[in-house]
């Protein structure tokens, strides 16, 4: 695949604004869209050394896009980032009010986010024990605590809401290349703070968000550039999973405008409005991840038993992405319009090519969730982001051809292909004639004591060469199927038929379905408190039953498995899953208790066999 070539800033900003994307927001969201330039005027730039404190070199009022580039004190291992709620530069801008004030005028407005936003029901209800063990672990570790300090949400509202007050705007950057066949328009939307953890009760807040929408366009037979995909970021989804065909019933639009729902407090980008069941991994170290995985394909595909649906080698937490639309909008035809793209054109802006730092504060989280996340250009470890080098490859078209040239591609193929065939074809007739000449040559060799190691050695011939004519004969049957198939593909594109819409998504965006919202009250409020339950439970059994602690201990997990097994109205599935167990128990305690007898009896059966069936065998002859 072709490096990317940009195109003229006056074609650029023409096809961006034609299908510029529509944003649905949630009700609740305090952050939206907007022009990088005062949000980075507003922050003060720090350098991090390795293994030393971080140094603030430029405070507030300092920067601008024009001189970001610049990057004091560098050297190996440094970081450099923006920091965006500093609290002595609060206070010594604008009216210069009091952290107490700030903090009472903070409070207000999470006052008024809780007022707008209301939670989905039952988040843990669609967990089992162990997510929900992990997620009591997460709520009460430093990880879930949260590198970035608490007030920093509140105090990035206040911060957002003076940039406001200087101008209100709603704007992207944009960028429009050509690679390959493909024209892709880049819409990158820059958030000032990602407050899902703190205003949506998610993973994660850090300062800056870079979140991104691309559309891909193609010539028509007439050489018009037309839609023929889309794809948004998404946490936990990669390449094909991303995108979406233009004409696939998902994909909402405004006219020519894809419409896009966004998450509340992480801006990751949907396709659908709804609740988004989000999972964040741990990994388990690698023998417990194995042994994990080896018992839960066991026990749930060999066995078909109950059990909770996860990945053996994680420790998962669940939480919920809120992609509701019911917010603001904000685009063509929406409340509120776009600004002007801020192009990023060649030659590149200095800001996008050469400041390389974080875009808000390094929480230095092990996890680096909570770490602001590096610009459009580079990753956080400071090499190319693939979706800037290769925004075809990220989305996984690299390997789709265009609707116009897919007939086209797809003969070539079959071309190809046919060529082979005929080499092959070719090289099968050769050596089936060597073949019969071999065989001919040990057939008259063969029995004969004064040519036996000659004969030995024509045989092996024959038997490896027949062996590597098989191999081709078989090679040959599949490509002449596969050129049967593409020709029948490509009279297919030809006439203008396309495979299903939805035929590349191995995984795709769904959210939760009506059943599952509308898990019932008694299952919301118990998934909420058995962890907590069963922890003072577990406690209470080590403080009064220490003597009988082993049994105290079943007896307690038993009784909690029948409650949760009967809230999900799965309690036949955990009776039979606990029949099940006996089961195994019950014969894996005969096995060891009579072993020795069990195999003579099973040597004694097997030669009782041996000799019935020898003995009916002679009777017959």
């Amino acid at each position: 695949m072709s490096i990317p070539e940009s195109l003229g800033e006056r074609e650029a900003r023409e096809l961006l604004r034609r299908f510029e994307p529509v944003l649905r927001m949630t009700a609740g969201d305090r952050f939206f869209p907007t022009d990088a330039e005062p949000y980075v005027r507003s922050c003060s730039l720090w350098v991090q050394p390795p293994g030393r404190e971080a140094l603030r070199v430029a405070v507030q009022g300092e920067l601008s896009l024009e001189n970001l580039a610049r990057q004091p004190l560098d050297e190996p291992g440094a970081v450099h980032f923006l920091r965006f709620t500093d609290p002595e530069d609060l206070v010594r801008i604008g009216s210069r009010e009091s952290l107490d004030q700030l903090g009472k005028r903070a409070a207000r407005s999470l006052e008024q986010t809780g007022r707008t936003f209301k939670t989905g029901r039952g988040r843990l209800a669609r967990v089992g024990y162990f997510s929900r063990f992990v997620d009591a672990l997460y709520s009460v570790a430093l990880l879930a605590r949260g590198r970035v300090p608490g007030e920093a949400a509140a105090a990035a509202t206040l911060a957002y809401a003076r940039m406001l007050q200087e101008r209100e705007h709603y704007a992207y950057h944009g960028r429009a290349v050509r690679q390959g066949s493909w024209t892709v328009l880049q819409y990158w939307l820059f958030y000032p703070f990602n407050d899902w953890r703190s205003g949506f009760f998610g993973a994660n807040d850090h300062e800056a968000d870079w979140e991104k929408v691309m559309v891909y366009l193609a010539e028509d037979a007439g050489g018009e550039l037309r839609p023929e995909w889309v794809a948004y970021a998404a946490h936990n989804y990669t390449g094909d999973d991303l995108r979406r065909r233009w004409d696939d019933e998902e994909v909402e639009k405004v006219g020519s405008h894809p419409v896009v729902y966004v998450c509340a407090g992480s801006h990751a980008s949907m396709y659908a409005p709804g609740e988004y069941l989000t999972e964040l991994s741990l990994p388990l170290p690698r023998p417990l991840a194995r042994a994990a995985r080896a018992v839960r394909r066991f026990w749930r595909k060999t066995l078909g038993q109950y059990g909770t649906d996860g990945s053996g080698g994680y420790l998962s937490v669940p939480f919920v992405d809120y992609a509701r639309g019911d917010g603001l909008s904000i685009g063509p035809g929406a409340e509120r319009e776009w600004d002007p793209p801020r192009l990023m054109q060649e030659p590149l802006p200095d800001w996008v090519s050469g400041y390389r730092g974080l875009w808000g504060l390094y929480a230095r989280d092990p996890f680096e969730g909570e770490d602001a996340p590096a610009g459009p250009m580079y990753e956080r470890d400071k090499t190319v982001s693939r979706a800037w080098y290769d925004p075809v490859g990220w989305a996984g078209l690299d390997k789709v051809p265009t609707s116009v040239e897919a007939a086209r591609r797809t003969r070539e193929r079959r071309a190809e292909i046919e060529a082979g065939c005929v080499a092959l074809r070719e090289r099968i007739a050769a050596k089936s004639a060597l073949l019969e000449r071999l065989g001919a040559e040990a057939a008259a060799t063969r029995d004969l004591s004064h040519l036996d190691a000659a004969s030995a050695r024509l045989t092996e011939r024959v038997r490896t060469l027949s062996e590597e004519i098989n191999a081709l004969r078989d090679r040959l049957a599949t490509d002449e199927t596969v050129v049967r198939e593409l020709e029948r593909s490509a009279e297919r594109l030809e006439a203008g038929e396309r495979e299903p819409a939805r035929a590349h998504i191995a995984r795709a965006h769904r959210p939760a379905s009506p059943e599952e919202l509308g898990e019932s009250r008694a299952a919301e409020a118990w998934a909420a408190i058995s962890v907590g339950l069963m922890l003072i439970g577990f406690a209470g059994i080590f403080v009064f039953e220490r003597e009988r602690l082993l049994g105290a201990l079943v007896l307690g997990v038993a009784l909690f498995a029948f409650f949760e097994a009967g809230f999900r109205g799965q309690l036949t599935s955990l009776i039979g899953a606990v029949n099940v167990g006996l089961a195994a128990a019950a014969t894996l305690v005969l096995l060891y208790e009579f072993l020795p007898q069990l195999a003579v009896v099973a040597v004694l059966l097997v030669g009782l066999y041996v000799l019935w069936d020898n003995l009916r065998e002679l009777v017959r002859g």
